[in-house]
């Protein structure tokens, strides 16, 4: 096996363990019971409004942003489908075996709040370090970042306003916990990026950048 396909797949924990993190970070949120994060508001709206479970709600809403980024020239990459299908398995998971209980004692909720935007933060940090394409929210952020010259909690924060107006007119929960994570979301991201010194303007693998950087590696004279 060549340098770049084990270089490949010491990537993939990293990644992995990101979007378990990030999903981790959006039942927390869900079991607060203070309202969901702005992209959680959409999620459980179409839900509510639909036979979807919550993961298969998140699986929908990311590839229509997958569609959505490619036609505006942020090519999609293995993270980005990855992130797409898994992050809403690990969340129908995590709540299927009901491993974070629901709060409805205050110190508990702001805990789960707290954690939540933690756990998203710290989640972003590793599956994006991993480069092998931001998820579909995050190539948004990312491409945007690099477009408009803009501070990630910016954009960040932009882009999680969108989605809770669109979550709202749904029905989906809004709270307290929403506004905090609206208002927070982009410091945790920036902060744990500081933490892992990871440049947020650093290239994302697409899918033909990363077929080119293991098919480079082979070590057969063509």
């Amino acid at each position: 096996m060549t340098r770049n396909w084990f270089n490949f797949l010491e990537r993939l924990p990293f990644l992995f363990f990101g979007l378990f993190l990030f999903a981790v970070g959006l039942v927390a949120n869900l079991r607060s019971n203070l309202g969901m994060n702005p992209w959680g508001v959409l999620h459980v709206g179409l839900s509510n409004t639909t036979s979807l479970t919550i993961g298969q709600a998140t699986q929908i809403v990311g590839f229509l942003v997958i569609v959505i980024g490619w036609l505006l020239g942020f090519a999609p990459g293995l993270g980005t489908f990855a992130n797409m299908y898994f992050v809403g398995f690990f969340v129908d998971m995590l709540i299927w075996l009901n491993v974070i209980p629901a709060q409805n004692e205050l110190i508990g909720q702001i805990g789960l709040l707290a954690s939540s935007i933690i756990a998203m933060g710290m989640g972003s940090l590793f599956y994006l370090k991993a480069q092998l394409g931001a998820g579909p929210r995050d190539s948004l952020m990312v491409g945007l970042v690099k477009k408009l010259n803009k501070p990630v909690f910016y954009v960040r924060s932009s882009i999680e306003v969108t989605a809770l107006i669109l979550g709202y007119f749904l029905g989906g929960p809004v709270g307290i916990g929403t506004i905090v994570t609206a208002l927070t979301i982009g410091y945790s991201v920036q902060s744990f990026f500081k933490l892992g010194r990871f440049d947020s303007k650093s290239e994302q693998m697409n899918l033909w950048q990363l077929y080119k950087f293991l098919k480079s590696g082979k070590t057969r004279r063509e």
